[in-house]
């Protein structure tokens, strides 16, 4: 039903937004023994389900807040269409410190925010090439957004 109800609205933010928003499930939190592992420079994977359902994942960049995991994405990336269709995504972050600890996040996108100055794709920057603004013209004059996971249920190793 859901893949129905956004393919008719590509790049409509709103939908998927009054979706999720609908859908009733239960919350977790991320554990007081692995909240260090959001503050460091560590990639993230994202999975997503693919157009025939094939599961898709995709190294990103993450920060947190207010319980949820952040994601910045182009509009015009795979992930944000397959987000579109189906919003429930597992996330695994490995510490770098230890590769052997690790915390896996399986939730939804409940909000897709836009970021039309670009404003959370610097802070990002920020954090993991310490440079104030993105520096990769290419991808900064993409449309960007946010992406806001509620954690659904939360493993950590």
């Amino acid at each position: 039903m859901m893949a129905e109800i956004i393919r008719g609205a590509t790049n409509d933010i709103d939908s998927i937004n009054r979706l999720t928003r609908s859908r009733k499930t239960r919350s977790a939190e991320i554990p007081d023994s692995h909240i260090d592992l959001l503050g460091k420079k560590s990639f993230a994977h994202l999975s997503s389900l693919g157009p025939d359902g094939e599961p898709q994942s995709h190294p990103v960049w993450y920060d947190a807040a207010g319980g949820q995991l952040l994601i910045s994405t182009g509009t015009d990336r795979q992930k944000y269409r397959n987000i579109q269709r189906d919003p429930r995504v597992s996330v695994s972050i490995l510490d770098p410190d230890d590769p052997y600890r690790y915390l896996e996040v399986r939730g939804r996108v409940v909000e897709i925010e836009p970021d039309p100055q670009k404003a959370f794709l610097d802070q990002l920057a920020r954090k993991y090439l310490d440079q104030d603004t993105y520096p990769y013209e290419e991808r900064r004059s993409v449309e960007r957004v946010v992406l806001h996971i509620q954690p659904d249920h939360v493993v950590g190793g």
